[in-house]
């Protein structure tokens, strides 16, 4: 098992903690990875874009000019994509984007995400993120102590202080333990818990059925 040191919020190691090889020292799966980063930014695709085609542009019943004797094309309809004011051909219309992903591969690409920032050091633990206030400086400080550039900063909603002094952080972001994901993982260097959500999490990610 790993060992990650476990630190104060004033950036002083106070102990450690043994997380399972499974989950915090797995092979990095790079293509399981790719998959469902893929997947969460396609969900995020309203698909509604439409455009008209000629038969939902009004008018143009009447055949513009005669079929013969002008000198020029045929026409049947100023409806029609090759004139100003017509319908438009071969354009988007909605669709859905959502790809498909099985649970046993969203679950590999979680713990190579997390066995990748393990591995970077870029996990860090810590023994406490109770704030005394609301003080984004308070949060913008504790992340920079850990030399991080973009962190994200996973605890429970119900720590109002952190999640309300976090959100109006420029680069770095809060994120419950339940919606931790790949995508915010591999967008974030640095990976802030309590040592408590940590061991939390792998009793979770244990659980799961591969």
């Amino acid at each position: 098992m790993p060992t990650v040191p476990v630190f104060n919020q004033n950036g002083q190691e106070v102990s450690s903690l043994s997380l399972p090889d499974s989950i915090f020292s797995h092979e990095v799966n790079q293509h399981a990875m790719w998959t469902v980063v893929r997947a969460q930014l396609a969900a995020r695709r309203a698909g509604t874009h439409e455009t008209k085609t000629r038969r939902y542009v009004s008018g143009g019943g009447k055949k513009p000019f005669k079929q013969k004797g002008t000198g020029g094309a045929r026409q049947g309809s100023t409806r029609a994509p090759n004139h100003v004011g017509g319908g438009k051909a071969h354009t988007p219309h909605p669709r859905d984007y959502t790809h498909s992903v099985n649970k046993k591969v969203r679950r590999l690409a979680l713990v190579s995400a997390l066995s990748l920032r393990a591995g970077e050091k870029k996990l860090v633990l810590v023994d406490s993120l109770s704030l005394t206030g609301i003080k984004t400086k308070t949060v913008a400080q504790l992340v920079s102590r850990f030399g991080a550039r973009k962190a994200l900063l996973v605890e429970s909603r119900e720590n109002r202080n952190l999640v309300l002094s976090a959100r109006n952080l420029a680069t770095s972001k809060w994120l419950a333990p339940e919606g931790l994901n790949v995508y915010d993982l591999l967008n974030h260097d640095t990976l802030i818990m309590q040592a408590s959500t940590a061991s939390a999490l792998a009793d979770r990610l244990s659980r799961t059925v591969r």
